[in-house]
């Protein structure tokens, strides 16, 4: 019986690996096709015309569609929203949806309300860039959401901006506090959902009104690709889309096609993400030469229930800090053997990093702590190697 790949019925697995693919395949082969071209000839005049008058659907030129970047939408916004009422625009990189998003979005006089741990680039991007238009923003306790509600200036606030979890210290949004206070105002919200991924959590079913992912982590898995994707309602991704076309932050059809390769064991890769992560955070707590572990699968983090509330796993990032200093730490980390000192996560392969001196290193100390990124933190992407092999390898470096 032929699969029906939007089915809501069908789980995670399913959908990751039949949504957005026809039965019937270019040359009836059963991987999708990669489309290299930047142009698409009409047949005759009134071909043309057909199309100028939404007769027939087909490609154009490369900068405004591709059927193997439109295979990879349809099969992310599946995951994101099972019931079809979702749209995806797939972009060259995670920061590209979301600079995409946020031009679109915010006019010169606009005003947006971030919450303090989100994305270092996203908000140097707030901060400098959009300063420069004339958009104005507010920078909020994560957590704190009478200081959000507080942040709004009706009339001039457009858009939310958060991240769930957040980056590095996993703090989970109370999504429906989020969108309560929003509507109210009639203020967009947008959730940089990467860390979670629509596996653990759909923030869509929670009245956000866009979700961005940088499929370069967890969806593509393999550490081989850059891309990202925003989704949500049809007539606002499709306003995202006419500005893309303007803005040409297009993503190329090699790395569609990766991503649908990737996205394909999506689920099985996020079960053993989800296990390990949380195996490694209990490991960790117990460890006398761990001051404080960041993962909100566990009962010390502060947005814990939170998190058992919203989501169906916590993923496999896990952030800590080691008892000492910036020295200590490195030694920690050039300690082990198994996870690459690398920056991103979400692939096959555990990463390892220490963002004071991977992500923050122009900072001195002091400057540093003051935008929260302490000397003796670590951020751990466990990949999907067997969890005995890593736990043994952080307890022989600590």
């Amino acid at each position: 019986m032929p699969v029906e790949p939007d089915s809501p019925e069908h789980g995670p697995s399913t959908a990751a690996v039949h949504a957005g693919e026809p039965r019937r395949r270019a040359h009836d082969a059963i991987t999708p096709a990669i489309v290299h071209s930047a142009t698409y000839p009409f047949e005759d005049t009134a071909a043309l015309i057909d199309f100028q008058e939404g007769r027939v659907e087909r490609e154009e030129y490369g900068r405004y569609g591709n059927p193997t970047i439109r295979a990879a939408e349809a099969k992310l916004a599946a995951l994101e929203s099972p019931q079809g009422e979702a749209a995806a625009l797939l972009c060259p990189s995670g920061m590209s949806a979301i600079t995409t998003t946020i031009l679109a979005m915010v006019p010169s006089g606009g005003h947006i309300i971030l919450t303090d741990d989100c994305y270092r680039r996203t908000r140097q991007f707030v901060q400098t860039l959009l300063a420069r238009l004339g958009v104005e923003h507010t920078v909020v306790p994560a957590g704190d959401y009478a200081a959000l509600a507080g942040a709004v200036r009706p009339g001039q606030t457009r858009l939310i901006i958060s991240e769930s979890p957040t980056n590095p210290y996993l703090r989970v949004a109370d999504l429906p506090q989020v969108v309560a206070i929003a509507r109210q105002h009639r203020v967009k919200t947008l959730i940089d959902a990467t860390f979670a991924t629509p596996y653990n959590l759909r923030p869509l079913d929670h009245g956000i009104d866009l979700v961005v992912h940088s499929c370069t982590k967890y969806m593509g898995g393999h550490n081989d690709l850059l891309a990202g994707v925003v989704i949500g309602k049809p007539g606002i991704v499709g306003a995202l889309r006419q500005a893309q076309g303007i803005l040409g932050g297009i993503c190329d059809p090699h790395s569609a096609y990766l991503l649908i390769r990737g996205v394909k064991t999506f689920a099985l890769r996020m079960e053993r993400h989800n296990s390990s992560g949380m195996a490694v955070a209990r490991f960790l707590e117990s460890h006398p030469r761990v001051a404080r572990v960041h993962y909100p699968g566990l009962p010390s983090h502060p947005d814990h229930a939170v998190a058992v509330a919203q989501m169906r796993g916590f993923g496999g990032v896990v952030s800590f800090e080691i008892e000492g200093g910036l020295d200590d730490t490195a030694r920690f980390i050039d300690r082990l053997r198994i996870p690459y000192i690398a920056p991103s996560l979400g692939g096959v392969e555990s990463l390892v990093e220490q963002p004071a001196l991977m992500s923050f290193y122009e900072l001195t100390s002091e400057q540093r702590m003051a935008v929260g990124m302490r000397d003796n933190l670590v951020r751990l992407s466990c990949g999907i190697e067997d969890i005995d092999d890593l736990i043994a390898d952080l307890k022989q470096a600590l």
